[in-house]
């Protein structure tokens, strides 16, 4: 079933998908938000591609990344609004897939390791996370023996809820992540942020191109689906016919007639017995 609804222009926020990435296309807006969130200074930014999505030969499922830059040391940040609270471990498992397709991309074929650049993905989460107390948490690769020492692999991974409780971010950053949940403030950046969603949603182009995006996202969870569907069958498929194989003598080109497995699928069915 498809629960996918496109939410009406009206009512979108700062954490919806597609004003997220719209107002962190301006450079200062980006920057300013990294300089907060990870407490350090940027010089410059470079957008790699806007919407970026990422996909390995050997990876069947690609991924679009919300935003996706590189500072003036050549360190790439992935940051990404997380608004749904996935099930169990998903979202963590999520963080791996995501470094896995990143790094895959930054390598080219044949570079060295070695020149995997350093790495931030950073997912905001207007949800409860761990304990519920914290709103930063940071991920490293740490020895579990002895947890000073730190594989130093260049990754690092940034949960960020704004449910948080404890004394852990600074109040600008605060005022941010309270915005997030709805909470309008006369912090600086805060008021930086929403003039640039309302800005954004007095535009009647942007309007236009957000229908055009939303129809395009539920297109292609469509497709998704059906390709799921498409698979599910193919596997029913094989089965019969490995069976069919194994309790006669026949070939697997008779099995697939004796089954009428449809022409348009018999190659690949075929690569996948």
């Amino acid at each position: 079933m498809n629960n996918y609804k496109i939410k009406p222009w009206e009512e979108l926020t700062f954490k919806d998908d597609y004003i997220f990435k719209k107002v962190m296309s301006e450079k200062r807006h980006c920057k300013k938000l990294l300089e907060k969130l990870l407490r350090i200074k940027i010089r410059d930014l470079k957008y790699l591609e806007d919407e970026k999505t990422l996909k390995s030969t050997y990876i069947s499922k690609g991924v679009r990344l919300d935003v996706y830059v590189e500072d003036d040391k050549n360190t790439i940040y992935d940051i990404e609004m997380q608004v749904r609270s996935l099930q169990d471990d998903e979202l963590f498992k999520r963080t791996r897939y995501y470094q896995s397709v990143i790094d895959t991309d930054l390598l080219s074929i044949g570079a060295l390791y070695s020149q995997l650049k350093q790495t931030f993905i950073i997912f905001i989460c207007p949800f409860e996370l761990f304990d519920a107390k914290r709103h930063l948490y940071t991920f490293k690769n740490i020895c579990v023996e002895d947890k000073n020492i730190i594989m130093e692999d260049g990754a690092t991974k940034v949960l960020i809820s704004t449910k948080g409780t404890a004394d852990d971010v600074t109040p600008d950053v605060k005022a941010f992540l309270n915005y997030i949940d709805g909470e309008l403030s006369k912090d600086d950046f805060v008021a930086e942020i929403d003039t640039a969603v309302q800005n954004l949603k007095t535009k009647e182009s942007e309007r236009m191109n957000y229908m055009t995006y939303a129809m395009k996202i539920l297109e292609e969870r469509e497709e998704g689906r059906e390709e799921g569907r498409n698979e599910g069958r193919n596997e029913g498929r094989i089965e019969s016919i490995r069976n069919l194989m194994k309790t006669t003598s026949m070939t697997a080109d008779a099995a697939m007639d004796a089954l009428l497995i449809p022409q348009d699928v018999r190659a690949k069915i075929s690569l996948m017995l």
